[in-house]
């Protein structure tokens, strides 16, 4: 269960974080189905709907940033996430009713493993609402070398920044934007089985991965129900018929039932529109708009 003290840090910074958030046996579990799918990937020579593969990638050294959707690459990264402590936090944080925007497990490659530039999950996906969240969970240890996330407390309060770059959406904020200010990041490093939680609002950004591990994040991007997408975001579901989407919505029910009736807040919103030349993931979304790396 989230704590009245953990509440009211997460509403005051933005972030936390939770150790333990699954149990050891599902951790294991996580962890082996997660190497098996990295050795499939082998037989993969170009980024496709499961893969996004780094830079060196190969048969013989699988190079990867992310997995694609990994609730949909086995059940059981569905199944852990409504039968965790995880299930517990976000009812804590979102109330009764919520469900999945999407999943992503970022495997950052060691050896120089892709930075992820600044940005605010909001950016890619606003509502009606900013009741979201996202879960990292950490399916190795994380540590400073590897490239763990950043986040900069309070940013959730604050405004959208422009995340446009060369006339597109970047996906990512320009790192001399005045309302930047790396000084005041906090490193979220942790054991495995540890979990990061970072509001939708909040800057974050995460460096490569220097050492020689991999550094692996299972991220779940959750809303509450009546936090309704806004027309002109980047996911799938704005692709989908009536029909279809509302068969989608009750495949992402977490906990509870859907909403019918959006909760409206005064909420800062920027489109995250014209979309970059290649929108296959934050990474390639960066790459492609020739965002500007704080990194460099």
């Amino acid at each position: 269960m989230v704590t009245a003290e953990q509440k009211s840090f997460y509403d005051e910074n933005g972030y936390l974080m939770i150790e333990d958030a699954v149990t050891a046996d599902q951790l294991a579990g996580l962890r082996e189905i997660t190497y098996r799918l990295i050795d499939a990937s082998r037989a993969v020579t170009e980024s496709d709907g499961t893969y996004d593969l780094d830079a060196g990638h190969s048969a013989e050294k699988p190079r990867l940033t992310r997995i694609k959707l990994p609730h949909r690459q086995h059940p059981y990264f569905w199944e852990v996430l409504k039968n965790s402590l995880m299930t517990d936090v976000l009812t804590g944080l979102l109330g009764p009713d919520t469900n999945l925007i999407t999943s992503k497990l970022n495997t950052k490659a060691p050896g120089g493993g892709r930075a992820v530039e600044w940005h605010q999950d909001w950016a890619f996906y606003p509502a009606t609402n900013d009741s979201l969240l996202a879960f990292g969970l950490m399916l190795e240890d994380v540590t400073e070398d590897n490239g763990p996330l950043m986040v900069i407390p309070g940013t959730h309060k604050g405004p959208v920044l422009s995340h446009q770059a060369n006339g597109y959406f970047a996906g990512a904020i320009d790192p001399d934007d005045p309302l930047f200010e790396p000084a005041k990041a906090v490193t979220l490093t942790g054991k495995a089985g540890s979990m990061t939680v970072h509001h939708a609002r909040v800057l974050h950004g995460s460096a490569p991965n220097l050492s020689d591990r991999n550094r692996l994040i299972l991220f779940y991007e959750c809303a509450a129900a009546d936090a309704w997408p806004i027309l002109g975001a980047s996911s799938y579901i704005h692709a989908l018929g009536q029909c279809a989407f509302w068969a989608d919505l009750q495949e992402r029910m977490i906990t509870g039932t859907p909403c019918l009736e959006p909760r409206l807040e005064n909420v800062p919103v920027r489109m995250p529109l014209p979309p970059a030349p290649d929108t296959g993931s934050i990474f390639k979304t960066q790459e492609s708009a020739g965002a500007k790396s704080a990194f460099a």
